[in-house]
């Protein structure tokens, strides 16, 4: 995600692309349920994104988008559709004022030498609620789109001519027109539904504000180059939020810039320029709170100045003054809700209820139902429901709803974790297979046959030396360890986990292992592990 090459982007010009072409699950999928068939579970464990909407709860994964229209109950899967196919999510928006749910896609693309870097894969955009969607490709510039007319100024410009790196991170709306923050391309925006779109003016890193009446000489470029000589950061896009139909914050690497006329004209907050600043320039998640449109909050990160940390960044004027809190955390995004704030960070979950002042954790995140445990700390994502009386959180290892959000954290924990159904009392799975011990542990999936019986699981090496002991006379096939899925012949799934560590405690090296489970006096069953770190 913050990988740097040497990109081009796009200009002022409003440049032209196909019309958005358009798939309707009705027309094109003659039932919809059955070859798409309503789940139990979202189909990704990574979640990047979440938008609630009402009733309604979307989520940007690793494996396209889903939504429960059910407070989670149940999820229908879009990974796979012709409109969405094997493309990641990487933003979600609401336009409130149509209805209408925009989606920015991506995937990850092999270069010369290769390198596997990020290349966007444009939007798209639905009308009826996630029934028929229409496709806008990634904003791309025709070579020749150099210059930008700005006011009385026409300033040069590098043009994006590939996708590579040029990936949208975040979607904002305001009346009639869709911004997007953008890695490659900066910020920019399309009156017209993504058909044609506009280069967006910020100030360069070496001023604080741009209007159209100033006099400005600089080339709008986020790398220097042979094209442009300086290359500046704020021209590097991460975070976009609107809070009202004109006042629009947006975030980059040099900062968070503001625009209260529409995105014409900015003044730019960073920890250089201000008094009480931001913590540090790299602006990767910003949020505000409903009814109080100066209550602004950002992760904010270190860029180049160490003198910048990593923290979140609170203002209750507009972004004039800054306060600082949770010191050194990477916190990935935010969300709001009355008086708690939630971030979701690459060290846990934090809430606060007094302004930042202090921080709450909470502690082992079980599921109350099935008992099945949370086993990543890093989170990406997380949004509020129901009045903010429930609480959804994205991680790296599965989306994690919390029922008990009042106050401090309360263990009212459901888990979902996205898995494939048993066909037989026979099969064994582990996943994610290849895993890295230093991230995440690995699900290994199996069947009791519906008995309750104790149950053993070994893990051995490629010379089937032995490793670990997983669980051992454990009993499992009851209900409290029963994954809410089942094959089409009712073979429920049980989920143990292994850390990629040895008996002494120490993670193992990479290599291919072997799992051993011995459920009753059933056969063993076997299966392959893949560490890779």
């Amino acid at each position: 995600m913050k990988t740097l090459l040497l990109f081009t982007v796009l200009s002022v010009t409003i440049f032209g692309q196909l019309a958005p072409y358009s798939f309707n699950f009705n027309e094109n999928i003659p039932d919809v349920i059955n070859n798409f068939p309503v789940s139990e579970n979202p189909a990704s464990n990574s979640i990047s994104a979440i938008l609630i909407q009402g009733d309604t709860v979307w989520l940007g994964t690793s494996r396209g988008l889903s939504r429960s229209i059910d407070g989670g109950n149940s999820w229908r899967n879009y990974y796979g559709t012709p409109e969405f196919g094997t493309e990641n999510i990487s933003a979600l928006a609401y336009d409130k004022y149509s209805g209408t749910i925009w989606v920015s896609t991506a995937h990850s693309a092999t270069v010369a030498g290769g390198q596997t870097l990020p290349e966007g894969s444009g939007l798209r955009y639905s009308e009826d609620g996630g029934n028929t969607w229409k496709i806008v490709n990634q904003p791309l510039d025709n070579e020749n789109d150099t210059l930008v007319v700005y006011g009385s100024n026409i300033l040069r410009a590098l043009p994006v001519t590939v996708a590579i790196q040029n990936i949208i991170y975040d979607i904002a709306i305001t009346p009639g027109t869709v911004w997007i923050a953008s890695f490659a391309g900066g910020i920019r925006k399309s009156t017209d539904k993504g058909l044609t779109w506009q280069r967006v003016v910020l100030p360069p890193d070496y001023l604080n504000s741009v209007s159209p009446t100033d006099n400005l000489n600089f080339c709008m470029s986020p790398v220097p180059g042979r094209f442009c000589a300086e290359g500046y950061l704020n021209y590097r896009g991460f975070s976009i939020i609107s809070v009202n139909d004109s006042t629009l914050y947006a975030g980059t690497a040099n900062g968070i810039n503001k625009s209260t006329d529409g995105g014409i004209s900015w003044i730019k907050f960073n920890h250089q320029n201000q008094t009480n600043p931001i913590s540090g320039n790299f602006v990767v998640g910003l949020a505000y709170k409903e009814g109080n449109e100066n209550e602004i909050w950002a992760a904010t990160w270190r860029a180049e100045d160490q003198s910048e940390f990593y923290g979140v960044s609170y203002s209750s004027d507009g972004g004039t003054n800054w306060v600082t809190s949770l010191y050194g955390e990477r916190v990935n995004n935010l969300v709001l809700s009355l008086d708690k704030v939630v971030a979701a960070g690459n060290n846990g979950i934090y809430k606060t209820n007094d302004l930042g002042q202090t921080w709450f954790q909470p502690g082992p995140i079980v599921d109350s139902k099935s008992k099945l445990s949370l086993r990543t700390s890093t989170f990406y994502s997380a949004g509020f429901a129901e009045s903010g009386l429930t609480l959804y959180l994205g991680s790296a290892d599965g989306l994690i709803k919390n029922s008990g959000i009042s106050g401090i954290w309360q263990p009212v924990w459901k888990i979902y974790f996205a898995s494939q159904p048993l066909e037989s009392k026979t099969e064994a799975y582990a996943f994610p297979n290849p895993f890295s011990p230093k991230t995440e542990s690995v699900k290994i999936k199996y069947s009791t046959g519906g008995r309750q019986v104790p149950v053993t699981i070994r893990i051995f090496d490629f010379n089937m030396n032995f490793v670990k002991t997983v669980v051992q006379n454990a009993q499992r096939g009851n209900p409290a360890h029963v994954v809410n899925d089942t094959s089409i012949d009712g073979i429920g799934g049980v989920i143990d986990f292994w850390d990629g560590t040895n008996e002494l405690g120490s993670v193992v090296p990479n290599g291919v292992y072997f799992y051993r489970i011995d459920a009753g006096d059933d056969k063993p069953v076997f299966g392959k592990i893949m560490v890779l770190q």
